[in-house]
């Protein structure tokens, strides 16, 4: 979804695009307008049972036994396997929900994503944790299944996605980066801990270089805020990408070029998400907030619809 509904009819012609065409499930975010759960339960009561990825919701905002029942809902009423993703979120957004920040943000996630992944396995789970109380099983039900996904944009939250998480979920994180640094800290997680390597989507955001479009313009649109972002910056410093938050129309032209924010037609596109594949990328979601923006909804449904169908050629 490039856009946060304020109607929950306004996802079903995303939903139709991942019905009808090569897309393979629909992602939407955190919002604090529409619940993105709720928007998905709409549109399969509306005819449009697809595959669901929420990518992330924010762990301060619900708790795990809560966060377990509504993805399994979800699986329920989709009729198809979720990707439940969480993330710790900012600090300012622990110190308003909790009183104050995790003094460590892996430690929560390990707790989170393994008390949720516990539930949805069945299990009773009984943990007095440093972040996490929960004496509570959930009644079990036959149903599509829940992957259980890790917000990650550094090195340490990727390996312990490896070791307690089904899914790894990128965002603005170029194929250079993931392949480098992400992918090989998911492989050790995953080798220390004795388990399968989870798989990774990708969230990449980009638009096509259609007649007079400013593709800076367009990146900034999509993406300013996280041009903001301290844990962003970090992770874009990684990345070999310079971001100044005084200089954001030069920080958004160096995303287009260090491969963060992809341009070009639509085989073009096509051809640059291959690099993620190439980098051990196993979903790529593709986003053009961008777009919708500043073209509007329509713009943004046809250019992914666009690349979705030359990827799929």
């Amino acid at each position: 979804m490039p856009f946060v509904p304020v109607r929950h009819e306004q996802m079903l012609p995303y939903a139709a695009l991942v019905q009808w065409t090569a897309a393979r499930r629909l992602w939407q975010g955190q919002t604090q307008l529409l619940d993105p759960l709720d928007s998905f339960t709409h549109a399969a009561g509306s005819g449009f049972r697809v595959p669901a990825g929420i990518g992330v919701t924010l762990m301060p905002f619900r708790h795990p036994l809560q966060a377990a029942l509504q993805a399994r809902s979800l699986a329920l009423a989709t009729g198809h396997p979720v990707v439940a993703g969480f993330g710790p979120g900012e600090i300012e957004l622990q110190r308003a929900m909790l009183g104050r920040p995790y003094a460590s943000p892996l430690t929560a996630s390990r707790e989170y994503v393994s008390t949720v992944r516990r539930l949805l396995a069945g299990e009773h789970v009984g943990l007095d944790g440093d972040y996490i109380r929960c004496d509570m099983s959930l009644f079990p039900v036959p149903n599509p299944g829940v992957e259980v996904g890790l917000g990650v944009l550094r090195p340490r939250m990727a390996r312990l996605a490896g070791e307690v998480a089904d899914v790894a979920i990128t965002w603005l994180a170029p194929a250079s980066y993931i392949g480098d640094v992400l992918a090989p800290q998911l492989e050790a997680g995953a080798a220390a801990a004795g388990r399968p390597v989870p798989r990774l989507a990708a969230v990449v955001s980009g638009c096509l270089d259609a007649g007079d479009r400013d593709p800076v313009r367009v990146a900034m649109a999509g993406n300013g805020a996280h041009l903001m972002g301290p844990h962003y910056r970090d992770m874009f410093r990684r990345a070999g990408i310079e971001v100044d938050p005084e200089d954001l129309p030069g920080s958004a032209d160096r995303l287009i070029s260090g491969g963060a924010f992809l341009v070009g037609d639509a085989e073009g596109i096509a051809g640059q998400i291959a690099a993620f594949h190439a980098a051990g990328v196993d979903e790529v979601v593709i986003n053009m907030t961008g777009v919708h923006q500043l073209s509007g909804a329509a713009a943004a449904l046809a250019e992914i619809e666009a690349v979705v169908s030359a990827v799929s050629r």
